[in-house]
C-alpha cells in the first residue's frame, strides 16, 4: 500500500480543481480531497454527499459516495482509490468513454433555460462583475475556490 496523501484541511485551502484528472476522470481528485477532509473533520464549507457536481461522477461510474468514503477509511493513496473505483464501478467505463465524459464536464455550460442561466450569473456576480471569462461550471468552481480563500477575482 502506498502512503495516503496528507489530509487537506478544507477550512484552510480548497480541494483540487475539478479539472484535475485521475485515471482520466475529472472531479475525482477533488472528490477524494473532500472525502478525506470528511474523515478528518476538516470539510469546512464544502459538501460531500453524492450530490451537487460530485453526483455526475458517482452516476457515471455507478458508485455510492458512502462506499467510497468507507474505502478511504483504509488510508489508500489516489492510485489505490482509482484501482478500487475500477473494480467496484457498477458501470465500468472504457478509456474513450472516460475521456469523452471528462471533456463534456470540463466544457459544460449552465443549461440554457432562463432560471439556470440566471442562477449561474448570480453565482458569478457574488465574486465579480467584471470578469467575462467565467462560462462553465468548472470556471465557477475554480473562481469560488480562489476567492473564498482570499484571492482576487
Amino acid at each position: 500500500m502506498t502512503a495516503a496523501p496528507a489530509t487537506i484541511d478544507l477550512t484552510q485551502r480548497p480541494p483540487r480543481s475539478p479539472r484535475l484528472r485521475l485515471g482520466g476522470y475529472v472531479l475525482l481528485p477533488r472528490i477524494l480531497d473532500k472525502a478525506r477532509a470528511v474523515l478528518a473533520g476538516r470539510l469546512g464549507e464544502y459538501r460531500f454527499n453524492g450530490r451537487g457536481m460530485d453526483r455526475h461522477f458517482f452516476n457515471f461510474v455507478g458508485l455510492d459516495h458512502e462506499a467510497l468514503l468507507k474505502e478511504l477509511e483504509k488510508g489508500g493513496g489516489d492510485g489505490e482509490l482509482l484501482a478500487w473505483v475500477g473494480l467496484h464501478a457498477r458501470h465500468p467505463r472504457q478509456p474513450w468513454e472516460i475521456a469523452a465524459w471528462s471533456e463534456y464536464h470540463e466544457r459544460r455550460l449552465p443549461d440554457s433555460d432562463a432560471e439556470t442561466a440566471g442562477e449561474f450569473a448570480d453565482e458569478v456576480r457574488k465574486f465579480t462583475t467584471t470578469r467575462e471569462d467565467i462560462h462553465t461550471w468548472f470556471d465557477l468552481l475554480d473562481l469560488d475556490d480562489h476567492c473564498t480563500f482570499g484571492g482576487k477575482p
